[in-house]
């Protein structure tokens, strides 16, 4: 009965993606899938600093010709958004490679909404942004990467962390609300369901960091590789969102930014956590330089990923395999 529901629900697409996935993202020739996430690209049009990141832009695509582009949060950081929002969505766009872009606390402090910047991410043919309605916050999604046969292989959940507290008397970042985790559930059972009771194995992208890395980058016995040059600067409330991804069994690794001096991995009850590197110019704090991206690999037929920094003056750093790495 409850997989029938889920399916009605799926149909209506009253808690899942409004549009369809408008390109298939398939493991390249050589049976790996290369994830750039750009983080943090904070970039304010008209300002000559801001132009260091579409520099780095336009280096990081160039040099790692990805399968596919991520952007987590805080895009864009003054007025005007509308032309500051196009300027960094016409650098990705000319790397010809499918991508989305998350929102952060501040992309929506210039001027336009939340919808109306992603009414400008989605007219790029390239964007594969659609959202969910009936649920908090406007970027969340998810995509699948499909074999040849056309079955997925694994999913990748996207969620709007959304900016600030709502709740009366507690100060800070906002959660992930509970009716964005009850989708993320819906969509996880469903696709265990068709992949034969086993769960799909997933990555989650999403801005803002939850109180588990937190707890994971103060835990001693567990190797942290990369920076950590600021505390986490994650919500006062924890929402449940790792729980139910640990309970969900899909989610091996979790991708955010939001905490520019970070650009670390680590690993936490099994799942890794990681940061990406700031990807924006000195229009904000930023001490890790030069800036740059991380890189996300994954090979056909095998668990796990491979990951690093790629900078933007040519080098790689902080080569890691997952699990492999943290096994010691």
């Amino acid at each position: 009965m409850r997989t029938f529901l889920i399916s009605l629900l799926l149909i209506s697409g009253s808690l899942f993606n409004i549009h369809a996935q408008k390109t298939e993202l398939k493991f390249n020739p050589d049976g790996k899938f290369k994830i750039l996430q750009l983080t943090d690209v904070h970039y304010i049009y008209g300002k000559p600093e801001a132009q260091i990141a579409l520099d780095n832009i336009d280096a990081v695509l160039a040099a790692e010709k990805p399968d596919f582009i991520v952007i987590t949060g805080d895009i864009i950081y003054g007025k005007p958004a509308r032309e500051s929002m196009q300027t960094v969505m016409e650098h990705v766009s000319k790397a010809g490679k499918p991508f989305v872009a998350l929102f952060g606390n501040h992309d929506d402090e210039n001027g336009l909404s939340r919808k109306e910047l992603l009414e400008i991410i989605r007219s790029y043919p390239l964007s594969l942004n659609t959202t969910v309605e009936g649920i908090h916050g406007v970027t969340n999604q998810v995509l699948t990467l499909k074999n040849k046969d056309g079955k997925p292989e694994m999913a990748f959940f996207c969620f709007d962390s959304n900016a600030y507290s709502a709740i009366k008397g507690v100060k800070g970042y906002d959660i992930i609300r509970f009716d964005q985790i009850e989708w993320y559930r819906r969509q996880s059972e469903q696709f265990k369901a068709d992949n034969g009771g086993v769960p799909l194995p997933a990555l989650a992208f999403f801005h803002i960091p939850f109180p588990e890395y937190a707890q994971a980058a103060s835990d001693e016995r567990k190797p942290l590789i990369g920076s950590r040059t600021e505390y986490v600067t994650c919500p006062a409330l924890n929402s449940g969102l790792f729980t139910s991804m640990k309970e969900m069994g899909d989610v091996i690794a979790t991708f955010v930014g939001h905490d520019h001096d970070n650009d670390y991995v680590t690993v936490f009850q099994g799942m890794l956590l990681g940061y990406g590197r700031y990807s924006g110019a000195n229009t904000v704090y930023n001490h890790l330089k030069p800036n740059g991206c991380r890189v996300i690999e994954l090979t056909k037929g095998e668990e796990g990923l491979k990951t690093w920094i790629r900078l933007r003056d040519g080098r790689i750093i902080n080569e890691v395999a997952f699990p492999e790495d943290f096994a010691r």
